[in-house]
């Protein structure tokens, strides 16, 4: 998954990768399905979100944000890990906790009110 990316030249102190939309989310979902395939089996959500796929997606940072409330939306999953760690946010409370709709909808419903914005099979 070799790429090639833009470098921003505007700030000579810092200069970094700017990936275009597209880029992020054929990423992203590449990612997504490397970590499903390779933790399906796993029941630890730790080591689930130990996987170097979550972890890179991670690390992708707020452009994900989107990307990972329309999975949710569309089937729940434990993306909520990655959602805390990126936004720094947990709208899931105490009795929805281990019940994976109810902290899809959590977060989906924040997401929401937070000013993201998807749409179903596009970003």
């Amino acid at each position: 998954m070799e790429r090639t990316y833009e470098i921003s030249g505007l700030n000579a102190t810092f200069s970094y990768p700017i990936w275009k939309t597209a880029e992020i989310e054929e990423t992203f979902l590449e990612l997504a399905e490397q970590w499903r395939r390779e933790t399906g089996m796993m029941s630890l959500v730790t080591k689930m979100s130990m996987h170097p796929a979550y972890q890179r997606i991670i690390g992708m940072g707020q452009a994900v944000v989107p990307l990972i409330l329309r999975e949710l939306e569309q089937e729940p999953d434990h993306w909520f890990w990655a959602l805390q760690a990126i936004t720094g946010a947990n709208p899931v409370e105490s009795e929805q906790r281990g019940r994976l709709k109810q902290m899809a909808e959590a977060w989906i419903q924040w997401g929401r009110e937070n000013g993201y914005r998807w749409q179903a099979g596009t970003v």
